[in-house]
C-alpha cells in the first residue's frame, strides 16, 4: 500500500513555542488516521502543515511523494472540513457545494449535476435549495462534507468537525463518516481530542502530547498495550502507578497501568492478584456501571468500575471506608514515564 502523507522529522516552531516538535509519520492510502491529544499538542498545526496553511520550520512534507514545502493549498491532493463548516451563508446548498467547481470554471449545468449527486451520496439530496441557516448542525456538516468531496481530494483532512454537535448527532455522524471513507476508499486524516472518537472511527491512532507523538497504534492496541503512562492515561483513563509508588507498594520496579474495569474488591479475587487499601472517596452511577474513587495513601485517586446489577450499584461501601481492592497481576502494563 502506498503512503498518501510522510512527516518526516517535521517542526513548527514560534519563537520559543515547539507546536509540532521533530515527528516522524507515515499515513498510508485509504487509511482513516485520527491525530488525537488535548489542546495544543500539536495535532491542528500537523494538519494545517498538511493543507499547505503553514510551513515547517524544518523537516519534509510529502504527499504522495511530491515534497508540499512551498506548495499552496489549491495546488495539493488534499481538501480540509472545520469544525464551523464555513459554509456561505447567502448562497443555496447546491451553491455551496458546487463552489470548488465554479472557481474551476466547471460550466453551471456540470457542477450542478455533480453537486446534486455529492449531495444524494451525503443524504441532502432534497435540501439543494436551501440556506445553511435552514439545516441542523448535522445537516450543514454533511454539506461541508460534499463540498469538500467534489473536488475529489486524494485525501481528506477534518479539523474537528463534530464538535458542535450534540452527543447523540456526533456519535450518529461518527458511523456516518466511518461508512462514507470506506465507501470512498480516500485517506481520511482526523483531528480530535475526543479518544472516543478518534478509537471508534479509525484504522490507526497519532496520539499528540506537546508538540511531539507519543505511540501510534491501532486503537484496541492503544487501549491494551499503550507505551507510556499519558496515553494509558488520555486513552480510557487507566490508573497509572509512577515507578516510586509502583516500588514502594508492590515492590514493582517498573511504572505501569491498570484499567478501572479490571479491578475489583479484594474478596472477589483470588489467585495471583495486586492487593492495595484505600479510602473510598465517591461513587458515581453512570447507568450500565458505577464507578470508585478511591484514595491510595493520600498520593493517588484510582478509579474503580464496576458493572451495575439490575440498574443499581452492585457492591456499596459507605464514602470514607477503607477498604481493600485487586488486580490479576496479568491486567497490568508497564509504561514510560
Amino acid at each position: 500500500m502506498s503512503i498518501a502523507v510522510q512527516f518526516q522529522q517535521v517542526s513548527r516552531h514560534y519563537d520559543q513555542v515547539k507546536a509540532v516538535d521533530d515527528i516522524s509519520l507515515d499515513i498510508a492510502e485509504g487509511e482513516f488516521f485520527s491525530m488525537l491529544g488535548p489542546s495544543g499538542s500539536g495535532k491542528t498545526t500537523s494538519l494545517r502543515l498538511i493543507a499547505g496553511f503553514e510551513q515547517p520550520s524544518r523537516g519534509s512534507i510529502r504527499i504522495f511523494g511530491q515534497e508540499a514545502a512551498g506548495l499552496p493549498p489549491n495546488l495539493r491532493a488534499v481538501n480540509t472540513v472545520f469544525q464551523d463548516y464555513a459554509l456561505f451563508p447567502h448562497m443555496s446548498v447546491l451553491d455551496n457545494v458546487a463552489y470548488g467547481l465554479m472557481i474551476k470554471g466547471v460550466a453551471k449545468a456540470e457542477r450542478h449535476r455533480q453537486a446534486e449527486a455529492m449531495l444524494d451520496m451525503v443524504k441532502l439530496g432534497a435540501y439543494g435549495s436551501r440556506r445553511p441557516a435552514a439545516l441542523s448542525g448535522g445537516q450543514r456538516q454533511r454539506v461541508a462534507l460534499a463540498r469538500a468531496l467534489i473536488l475529489h481530494p486524494r485525501v481528506l483532512l477534518l479539523d474537528e468537525p463534530l464538535g458542535a454537535l450534540d452527543l447523540k448527532l456526533r456519535e450518529a455522524m461518527q458511523t456516518e463518516l466511518k461508512a462514507l471513507q470506506r465507501r470512498l476508499g480516500i485517506t481520511f486524516i482526523y483531528v480530535t481530542h475526543d479518544q472516543g472518537e478518534a478509537m471508534s472511527m479509525s484504522d490507526r491512532v497519532a496520539v499528540f502530547n506537546k508538540g511531539r507523538i507519543e505511540q501510534v497504534d491501532a486503537p484496541q492496541a492503544l487501549y491494551n498495550r499503550p507505551a507510556t503512562a499519558f496515553v494509558a492515561d488520555f486513552v480510557g483513563g487507566a490508573n497509572v502507578f509512577g515507578q516510586a509508588l509502583a516500588s514502594r507498594l508492590f515492590a514493582q520496579p517498573q511504572a505501569f497501568a491498570v484499567r478501572p474495569e479490571r479491578i475489583r474488591p479484594a474478596a472477589q479475587l483470588d489467585g495471583d492478584v495486586m492487593t492495595v487499601e484505600g479510602r473510598l472517596l465517591d461513587i458515581q452511577y453512570l447507568g450500565a456501571t458505577s464507578r470508585y474513587e478511591i484514595d491510595i495513601a493520600g498520593e493517588k485517586t484510582m478509579a474503580m468500575v464496576l458493572p451495575n446489577a439490575e440498574g443499581a450499584s452492585q457492591w456499596q461501601a459507605p464514602v470514607g471506608e477503607v477498604l481493600a481492592v485487586a488486580w490479576p497481576r496479568a491486567a497490568i502494563h508497564p509504561v514510560a514515564e
